[in-house]
């Protein structure tokens, strides 16, 4: 995830409320009036500070994409099997397009329709509450909220994914190089001293040196991971086509996990300079997703036809441990999800921040956000401690935050803004989307129930030792 305001939060950044002629058209946070009997073009009142090009867009979108969940896929394909793994990424990625594509349309029209220049994901989902059928405008500041502590819950499950990939990386480093047996838990504490201390950066552009760094070493990681993938014939006799129906909800839950990036996709498109270009074909959504879907099958499917059934939670922690230059790679990848921990942690602690700074006296604000910030990280690596198992946490987290963010929130946010009468012929367009919400459910379910249930295993086998 790349942001490029320093002034602004990537997502969760409430806009005062507007009437119907009141527009923000000079600076992001000075208001103005706008009266037009013609029709409102969003894009000609926005004013962005720095806007990025098309070029510079689609590759923010892609960097917010190809993170961690890249190193999942050979475990998403292993419990689905090659040919299943590798059409079902496709129809992940279709839906999640999809999905993205009718939320930042329905924001492009609702800012039509209430003369705003821009919406984020929050304010989207309030603005077309407000002004949908008048039996749900009073549900307009609750499905802010939602999304608003949604993002939030997101956030701080994928941060306690980091802290648990982070410490299990350095776990196999450390026990194997000093012949130790200590377990995964004393990582974590550990792991999480200077997980506090990248926790207290505030600031956006203090971050960025961070994030320059944490791309460098995850492409010095790839490379790497790709060596080991083909350093060898690739014997396919043995991996299976289809795994089994009981392992398909893990398969889902890890790919929308890794492909889902709806919380970076409207801070991406509200900064471009031309934002006509992020939809249409090919257009700087289409052009990313395609990419990405492309890359995770190449990864899944190769790392599990490589690996088999004995791949981890991320395919690094399958390199060989005697090899130095593998031994450099997880060093490297557990030094960039670390240092890209501050950005992840940034929007759900500036979300929180919004919502209760008034309540705090002016002069114990830095006090404050140390002492909450902190305390956030603490909750996070207790929980993390619990759940010390990377896959499992990494199904629950996608299951249930991913699901109802990435695919049940634009489906439900569309049908409300096109009810009752632009739902198109014998309205197909309800019909998709309550089979997106279909989707959405059953993922979230199913996904739920079987990585809760290996939680229960990790823990049933512990006290069992």
């Amino acid at each position: 995830m790349t942001i490029t305001k320093d002034d602004r939060p990537p997502i969760g950044f409430n806009l005062t409320d507007f009437n119907s002629t009141t527009q923000l058209t000079e600076k992001p946070n000075e208001k103005q009036f706008y009266t037009s009997d013609d029709e409102y073009n969003p894009f000609e009142h926005r004013q962005v500070e720095k806007p990025n090009s098309t070029s510079g867009s689609l590759i923010h979108l892609l960097k917010s994409s190809l993170g961690t969940g890249i190193l999942a896929m050979p475990m998403a394909f292993k419990n689905s099997g090659l040919l299943f793994g590798a059409i079902g990424t496709v129809i992940v990625g279709f839906l999640c397009t999809l999905c993205v594509h009718m939320l930042v349309k329905t924001s492009h029209d609702i800012c039509k329709k209430a003369k705003i220049p821009s919406l984020g994901f929050s304010e989207t989902a309030e603005e077309v509450f407000k002004h949908g059928p008048p039996a749900l405008r009073g549900w307009s500041k609750f499905a802010r909220e939602f999304c608003d502590y949604g993002l939030m819950l997101t956030y701080y499950g994928a941060n306690c994914v980091y802290i648990v990939f982070i410490s299990t990386t350095i776990h196999d480093i450390i026990n194997y190089r000093l012949g130790l047996d200590w377990d995964i838990r004393a990582y974590i504490a550990i792991c999480t001293i200077p997980i506090l201390v990248i926790g207290q950066i505030r600031k956006l552009k203090y971050l960025v040196p961070f994030s320059a760094l944490a791309n460098i070493f995850i492409v010095i990681t790839f490379s790497i991971t790709l060596y080991y993938m083909f350093n060898e014939p690739l014997d396919f006799s043995e991996r299976k086509l289809f795994s089994s129906w009981g392992q398909l909800p893990y398969f889902f839950s890890t790919v929308i996990f890794a492909m889902e990036g709806i919380g970076v996709v409207m801070p991406v498109e509200n900064d471009m300079k031309k934002p006509q270009h992020f939809l249409g074909c090919p257009g700087v959504l289409n052009t990313a997703m395609i990419t990405v879907v492309v890359l995770y099958a190449v990864i899944g499917f190769f790392g599990y036809v490589r690996f088999g059934d004995d791949v981890k939670g991320s395919v690094t922690l399958n390199l060989p441990e005697a090899d130095i230059i593998a031994t450099v790679a997880q060093v490297l990848i557990a030094v960039a999800i670390l240092f890209t921990f501050g950005l992840q942690y940034y929007v759900p602690s500036d979300i929180f921040w919004r919502k209760i700074q008034h309540r705090v006296r002016k002069e114990r604000h830095n006090i404050t956000q140390i002492v909450i910030r902190a305390g956030f990280i603490l909750v996070l690596a207790a929980l993390a401690a619990a759940i010390p198992d990377l896959e499992p946490f990494i199904g629950l987290v996608g299951a249930i935050f991913f699901s109802i963010l990435g695919l049940l929130v634009p489906a439900v946010v569309e049908t409300v803004f096109l009810w009752p009468d632009r739902l198109g012929l014998l309205r197909w367009k309800l019909w998709k989307n309550l089979i997106l919400i279909a989707f959405a459910l059953i993922a979230l379910v199913s996904g739920t129930v079987v990585s809760v249930a290996d939680i229960i295993k990790i823990y049933s086998g512990e006290s069992e030792h």
